[in-house]
């Protein structure tokens, strides 16, 4: 409608003291009475006079100002810009969120030092090997050339598990199994083993998966996955005799690093060769998904992300120092960053986008990154050796690194989870009283 035209209903002209105005917000408007009372007013406009009020009783007039009170029509306002109803009284609820303050994001303070060293003799300065790992009863496993030493973190006591026979050993590799009890033990002699820490015996010990040592380990609930020396992947199922189910075969290094996934559908596989592979579980073939081989030295350093099932974060040693992330779903690689320095192991963090990796020359110290952004939190020293081995503490709070140096060391570098859970006090202890105590 144009706006010089005149409002007209019907030929007639609309008396402008008649015309309403437009109302933004009408959730707080009350038609009916808004009606009732503009009648009204047209009504004694018309016939030129007022109503008288009709005399009332006191009780009556009591009675209608109560109930105009309780029906809201003692309003002087009769249409409402905005609604901002009252308080209930006595909300204990509603004077609490008053005084609520607006919640500050959580800052984290990051040690820059050591909270605990242990001493660790005899560790093997050598980067394609797999020496430490926290098992989900949180008791850690080292080996330390021939020996097997278990650091039960809920007592802080250290004792010798096993010692290897001199022409088995030394150990080469060892992983907990997802119960917690079992460990297995690759050896420089192509041997596997499984040892039950609880009873603390010899369970059974796998003969001719490999041909030479046996440096990576890697359990997808009941397949224990090994890789050694002569560049072989065998999955192995320790409930059968025939334990060998499957063999992937694509390097031609040595293999240095395993790693399945969360899901247990992926394997991630890296080796002398300076190439990662990602095998696919579920494929009836024995040939690898993707063939990732952007790094230009070997590649032991592996981590699965939690909190993206298709991310994986890869590290080059030598001279490469390089951190890759990739899609394993396409293969693609996401970003890149340049450490400067060999990277030899690498966690992800369990309660933030964080990942923490460990360094070797010339470094020697560990770097925490924030992902995406990779942007460097924290750098942590005290290791004056290469940082050769990673471990993370099942709540995910503390990570315990091994180095050269023949030390272990412990960071509280990812802190406490949000909600962390009670340790269960009618779990059996599993003492290691029978074997003896160590430094």
């Amino acid at each position: 409608m144009n706006a010089g035209m005149n409002w007209k209903e019907h030929g007639r002209k609309i008396p402008k003291e008649n015309l309403d105005r437009f109302i933004p917000n009408r959730s707080a408007m009350d038609f009916d009475f808004a009606h009732h009372a503009l009648t009204e007013a047209l009504i004694e406009a018309r016939d030129g006079k007022k109503k008288e009020a009709r005399e009332l009783s006191p009780s009556k007039e009591a009675y209608r100002k109560r109930l105009a009170e309780t029906l809201g029509l003692n309003r002087t306002r009769i249409l409402a810009f905005r609604n901002k109803p009252q308080p209930p009284l006595h909300s204990h609820y509603h004077s609490a969120s008053l005084h609520q303050q607006p919640l500050k994001p959580r800052r984290r303070r990051i040690p820059q030092s050591c909270s605990k060293v242990l001493d660790a003799p005899n560790i093997l300065d050598d980067f394609y090997l797999n020496l430490l790992d926290w098992g989900s009863r949180n008791v850690l496993a080292i080996a330390l050339g021939h020996t097997l030493c278990l650091w039960d973190a809920s007592t802080g006591s250290v004792s010798e598990f096993v010692t290897i026979e001199e022409d088995q050993g030394p150990i080469t590799s060892i992983s907990w199994a997802p119960d917690g009890s079992h460990v297995a033990l690759g050896l420089n002699n192509s041997q596997v083993q499984l040892w039950d820490s609880s009873s603390i015996r010899k369970i059974r010990t796998l003969n001719g998966v490999h041909h030479s040592r046996v440096g990576s380990l890697a359990w997808n609930n009941h397949i224990l996955t090994t890789g050694g020396m002569d560049g072989k992947i065998v999955n192995n199922d320790v409930r059968i005799r025939s334990h060998v189910v499957g063999t992937y075969r694509g390097h031609t290094g040595e293999i240095c690093g395993l790693k399945w996934s969360g899901s247990g559908m992926q394997l991630a596989s890296g080796g002398n060769d300076n190439v990662v592979h990602v095998w696919d579980r579920s494929s009836a073939s024995s040939r690898w998904l993707h063939r990732l081989d952007e790094h230009t030295s070997a590649v032991k350093a592996l981590a699965w992300c939690p909190f993206q099932s298709n991310l994986l974060a890869t590290g080059g040693g030598g001279t490469d120092g390089a951190i890759k992330f990739w899609n394993t779903h396409t293969g693609a690689c996401l970003n890149s960053v340049d450490t400067g320095s060999q990277v030899c192991a690498l966690l992800w963090s369990k309660n933030d986008r964080e990942l923490l990796s460990s360094h070797g020359f010339s470094q020697n110290h560990l770097a925490l990154w924030k992902y995406p952004s990779l942007v460097k939190m924290a750098e942590l020293t005290g290791h004056t050796s290469r940082v050769l081995f990673m471990t993370q503490s099942p709540d995910g709070s503390t990570v315990a690194s091994a180095a050269g140096d023949e030390s272990l060391r412990f960071w509280d570098v990812f802190g406490m989870p949000d909600t962390a859970k009670k340790p269960d006090q009618n779990a059996a202890h599993e003492p290691f009283s029978p074997v003896p105590r160590i430094r």
